[in-house]
């Protein structure tokens, strides 16, 4: 089984990223060096659909965002996107459109505004695999708002010096 190593800023910035565009679905990719599996450059995208219940990336930005990647030897690693009012799972439409057999498909579920459910798949020709989330750079503290899968063991923490 995969694991998503993620740093605590990246993953910071993706669950601010959804909870600015709530009540609509945020969306996004996290790039990184090809072959890597190591996310590094956050990338906030716009969902041209506007929805609560739908996202899909502007053309014209998802062409640039992937040119940009292409020519500084990235791949994305993490695509990300919000659900507003539903759990951080994969829809049928999310698997029907789960195009990058590499990546980690990560779900931040904005539905109660106290409590950010956080979830890591793989999609793989239709089938869904949820896997742990390695949180790194960050102190236990600073995790314990998000709800991590339906499993207590899918969070691993490496604190900061001196935290």
């Amino acid at each position: 089984m995969g694991v998503l190593t993620i740093d605590a800023a990246i993953l910071e910035g993706i669950v601010a990223h959804a909870r600015r565009d709530h009540p609509d679905e945020a969306c996004g990719i996290v790039a990184g060096a090809e072959g890597s599996d190591v996310p590094s450059r956050l990338v906030p995208m716009e969902n041209s659909a506007r929805s609560m219940t739908f996202y899909h990336f502007d053309s014209m930005e998802h062409f640039r965002v992937w040119r940009e990647m292409d020519d500084r030897d990235e791949e994305p690693v993490v695509i990300y996107h919000s659900h507003t009012a539903t759990e951080a799972y994969p829809s049928r439409t999310d698997i029907s459109l789960a195009q990058e057999p590499g990546a980690h498909y990560l779900l931040v579920s904005t539905a109660d505004p106290e409590v950010t459910e956080v979830r890591s798949f793989r999609i793989l020709d239709g089938v869904v695999t949820e896997e742990p989330v390695r949180v790194v750079n960050a102190s236990e503290d600073a995790v314990q708002k998000y709800l991590f899968g339906q499993s207590p063991t899918t969070v691993d923490y490496e604190c900061r010096a001196g935290n």
